[in-house]
């Protein structure tokens, strides 16, 4: 009886794991990476990371490398860009599966292939750390892509660390945003200011994208539950509710590798 009681007390557990899954699933990605993020406290042995961008130091904070062009992977002869990967041996197999559906993902919109590493020097090391982050494009050498087993195992936020990867930064930080977005500096938690530090990026002659999955949402690092982004002109608009690559996402990363 007692076996039969431990039995029910772990499946409840497994289902009531599952429908905490089904509803996390169902949140926008900046919702996801926040939750994730928020309390997370990093490592000696990490990269320097801000919200859920990684740097080789912090004064690369206000540079966007794919501006001067070096922040792309190589286009091969026959026209596509492989990206050489390694996933760390701790993520389960229906983790890994999760992974690689993001990886996959890309394969049909795009030249962008993603390819398990076989020897080269720069590739994406992608495992279970300390929150979400990715450096911002191709640094030449082994770089990680962390989506941590806690908060991290999404599509959405699969896809927007590796836009990360591939050279994207955050849409409420491109150089033309005061255009299409107010930030209200009063409403950010003391210490998140600079998640909305304005990037000189490389836009590609494409529209702001409200649906971006690098969109965050109204609330976004809010310190007393006020919007901290206002659209303009129409203040109604919504926005940052994205859960998967938009319409431009792939326009942009489209252009960007000239596929």
């Amino acid at each position: 009886m007692a076996f039969f009681k431990c039995t029910l007390g772990l499946l409840a557990l497994l289902v009531l794991s599952d429908c905490s899954w089904a509803e996390d699933k169902d949140l926008s990605v900046s919702e996801l990476l926040w939750r994730a993020n928020k309390d997370v406290v990093h490592t000696e042995v990490e990269p320097f990371v801000m919200d859920d961008v990684a740097y080789d130091n912090e004064s690369e904070r206000n540079a966007d490398p794919c501006t001067s062009g070096s922040c792309m992977w190589a286009k091969s002869a026959d026209g596509k860009v492989y990206v050489p990967y390694v996933i760390a041996t701790h993520y389960s197999s229906r983790e890994r599966s999760l992974i690689e559906r993001g990886l996959l993902s890309f394969h049909d919109v795009s030249c962008i292939r993603f390819v398990q590493r076989t020897g080269q020097r720069g590739y994406l090391s992608i495992q279970s750390s300390n929150g979400c982050y990715s450096y911002v494009g191709r640094r030449g050498y082994p770089q990680t892509v962390s989506l941590d087993r806690q908060g991290c195992l999404y599509h959405s936020t699969v896809q927007h660390e590796l836009l990360h990867a591939l050279g994207f930064n955050h849409e409420q930080c491109r150089s033309d945003r005061d255009q299409h977005i107010r930030i209200l500096w009063e409403n950010i938690q003391s210490g998140w200011e600079y998640a909305f530090d304005k990037i000189n990026t490389l836009n590609l002659n494409t529209p702001y994208d409200y649906n971006s999955v690098m969109q965050y949402h109204r609330y976004a690092f809010s310190g007393n539950n006020k919007p901290t982004m206002v659209p303009i002109p129409n203040a109604n608009v919504e926005f940052g509710t994205a859960n998967q690559m938009s319409k431009n996402d792939i326009s942009r990363l489209n252009k960007l590798y000239k596929c």
